[in-house]
C-alpha cells in the first residue's frame, strides 16, 4: 500500500510538472536597443506564430494553446510597439523585424523553429528563413495575398484598423476583407496598433518581393482560406507552381483574412500534421 501511495503521488507530481511546464510564461529579451516581448508555451519542437499588420500576436491565444496541446513549443514574439516590444521604428526593413524574430529564436536554445506568419507577417516570416536559415526549418504561410488582387479592398483594410471610425462602418469594412459570411467580425475591433501600422505603411507599399519572396530554401505550408478575397481561387496553385515540391498546400473553409480567430482548430490541425511529417 505504501508503494502504491508513493507511486500514486509521484505520477501526480510528474503530471503537475508536465501541467506546469505547458501554462503560458512571458518574458522580454534584448539586443542592443530593441527589446522583444515573448509569450512561451507548450514543450516539443519549436515552432513561432507572428500576425498580421498592425496587430498583436494576442490574436493567436487558442491557435497557441492548440499546437501546444499538439506537442509543440510556441513562441510569440511581439511586434515592436506591441506589448513590451520596443526599439526603432523609423526606417527600418523587413530585415530588421525578422531580426527579432531570430533574437526569439535563438533565447529559446531549442533548435530550429517552424515559423508562421499571417498576412503580413508572413512576410517576416518567409524573411527570417532568407536571413537566417540555420535558426528556420519551415515556414507556414498564413492567409497571404496574392501578388494580384482587388484592389479596391485596401479601403476596407485601411477602415478596419482605423479606430477613429464608429464602429458600424469598420465592422463592415472587416466584413468585406477579413471575416467569412456569418463569422463575427466584431472580435477583431480591438487589438489594432495604429503606431505599428505607421512604421509598417512603407514596407508594405515597397514590398521588395526579391528578397523575401523564396523563403530561403525552407520547406512552405501555403495555409489558405476558402473566403479569402485577397486570395482569388485562380490563385491558389501560384506559391506552389513557383516553388514545386517545396509547397504543401492546405486550404480551411468558412474563413477569410483574418482567418486565426475565425477557424483556430481548423489551423491548429493544418500547421500541426504539416509540421509532424517535416524532418528535424
Amino acid at each position: 500500500m505504501k508503494i502504491f501511495v508513493a507511486a500514486m503521488a509521484l505520477a501526480a507530481g510528474w503530471a503537475c510538472a508536465a501541467e506546469a511546464a505547458d501554462v503560458r510564461h512571458r518574458y522580454t529579451v534584448q539586443r542592443g536597443d530593441v527589446t522583444v516581448d515573448v509569450i512561451d508555451e507548450g514543450r516539443g519542437p519549436l515552432m513561432v506564430l507572428l500576425p498580421s499588420s498592425a496587430r498583436d500576436s494576442e490574436d493567436y491565444d487558442a491557435v497557441a494553446e492548440g499546437l501546444a496541446k499538439a506537442g509543440f513549443r510556441v513562441l510569440r514574439p511581439q511586434p515592436r510597439g506591441a506589448g513590451a516590444s520596443s526599439g526603432p521604428t523609423e526606417g527600418i526593413t523587413l530585415h530588421d523585424l525578422a531580426n527579432d524574430v531570430a533574437l526569439a529564436i535563438e533565447n529559446a536554445r531549442d533548435g530550429r523553429a517552424i515559423v508562421a506568419g499571417h498576412a503580413f507577417g508572413n512576410w517576416v516570416a518567409r524573411m527570417t528563413a532568407v536571413d537566417h536559415p540555420n535558426l528556420v526549418r519551415g515556414v507556414v504561410i498564413v492567409a497571404a495575398a496574392a501578388k494580384n488582387y482587388p484592389k479596391e479592398l485596401l479601403v476596407s483594410l485601411r477602415d478596419a484598423g482605423n479606430v477613429t471610425l464608429p464602429d458600424a462602418q469598420r465592422i463592415a469594412a472587416l466584413k468585406v476583407a477579413f471575416f467569412a459570411p456569418g463569422n463575427d467580425a466584431s472580435i477583431w475591433l480591438k487589438g489594432w496598433h495604429p503606431k505599428m501600422a505607421a512604421y509598417q505603411r512603407p514596407i508594405i507599399a515597397a514590398p521588395k518581393e526579391n528578397e523575401w519572396w523564396s523563403g530561403g530554401t525552407a520547406p512552405l505550408l501555403d495555409l489558405q482560406a476558402l473566403q479569402d478575397p485577397f486570395r482569388p481561387r485562380s490563385t491558389a496553385n501560384d506559391i506552389k507552381a513557383e516553388f514545386g515540391d517545396r509547397v504543401t498546400i492546405a486550404t480551411v473553409d468558412n474563413a477569410s483574412h483574418a482567418l486565426i480567430p475565425e477557424q483556430p482548430d481548423a489551423v491548429v490541425a493544418a500547421i500541426a500534421a504539416w509540421a509532424k511529417a517535416l524532418k528535424p
